[in-house]
């Protein structure tokens, strides 16, 4: 039974009491972590190097990667430290912390990967008025507007949340702290300003969905009437993989939102939670950057840039646009 004292910390499960597996999965994170750690930052300082890819679609793609490298880091290195260690505890602020940042990171990177969709549209089925739509100013706008969303939302989110009591109910079925497990052991029975955020954002969720389909429905209209071939696998391969991370990212979002809330945490959603947030900012660059044709070319332009002098480097960089 709850008492009445108020908690300050919270204590975060594990997937096993077992020393053993426990040591299993801190290996499997911190290798995950390591993964999308090198992959971000390559893409970052690749795009931020290379003046070949000063363009919007990579501006985004540095965003991407700038999102997925901080969302990652705000439960993966404390869960690998729950693994190895005894101390599950996480304080009420860093509790908060991780739910102000989480919604922050989903949010802009959902706004992020809505834009990336609107430049392939433009690319591909305007691109004699590519450089009017897609110019510096709209990147600004758009890369702004993802941020600002977020910062709106981690309000609500977080406001709600913690507008709510825990009165002797600190444990967290979850390895950090998300709306839906804290709401399972709140105290409080008045839910209605955590049901309007959590409204809102799946509000944000279709309406980005059904843009993100405009848009690939016009561009595979598009690429089907396209003559050549390999012009057709181009536009495929480059936007396949971005349809697949946002599946991805909005299927398990969606499952692990819509779900009805249960008392106690089960094998599929701690399998759910690992799914939106560990694997695609790991097989983000992976899948969606590394494999780019334009993007191997300028790393091993930034590579051998090393190596030379000043000038020459300024010449690559300008004979290769």
């Amino acid at each position: 039974m709850p008492n009445d004292s108020i908690v300050r910390e919270f204590l975060l499960l594990g997937f096993s009491e077992v020393q053993e597996r426990q040591l299993v999965h801190a290996t499997l994170f911190l290798l995950f972590y390591l993964a999308a750690l090198t992959g971000n930052l390559l893409i970052i300082a690749i795009t931020a190097l290379d003046r070949c890819l000063h363009t919007s679609m990579y501006v985004f793609l540095r965003n991407l990667s700038i999102l997925d490298l901080c969302f990652i880091s705000v439960a993966l290195p404390k869960s690998v430290a729950i693994f190895l260690t005894v101390r599950r505890s996480i304080s009420l602020l860093g509790c908060a912390a991780q739910v102000f940042l989480v919604v922050v990171l989903i949010t802009s990177e959902l706004v992020v990967l809505t834009a990336l969709s609107y430049d392939h549209y433009a690319a591909i089925c305007r691109p004699m008025h590519y450089e009017l739509i897609m110019t510096n100013t709209a990147c600004g706008k758009m890369a702004a507007s993802s941020w600002l969303s977020g910062a709106l939302f981690e309000v609500l989110y977080t406001a709600s949340t913690f507008s709510l009591s825990f009165c002797g109910f600190d444990i967290v079925e979850e390895f950090f702290c998300d709306v839906l497990s804290l709401l399972k052991i709140s105290c409080s029975e008045d839910h209605v300003a955590v049901d309007v955020s959590i409204t809102g954002g799946v509000a944000l969720c279709v309406v980005c969905f059904v843009l993100i389909a405009i848009s690939y429905v016009r561009i595979f209209g598009a690429v089907l009437r396209m003559p050549a071939a390999e012009g057709r696998a181009k536009a495929f391969s480059t936007c396949l993989p971005h349809l697949g991370v946002v599946t991805t990212f909005l299927y398990t979002a969606f499952i692990s939102y819509l779900k009805p809330v249960s008392d106690s945490s089960s094998v599929l959603d701690l399998l759910v939670s690992v799914l939106y947030n560990v694997v695609p900012p790991t097989l983000n660059p992976l899948i969606y950057s590394l494999r780019n044709r334009d993007m191997k070319a300028a790393l091993g332009r930034v590579l051998k840039g090393r190596f030379l002098l000043p000038p020459l480097r300024d010449k690559i960089s300008v004979s290769c646009c």
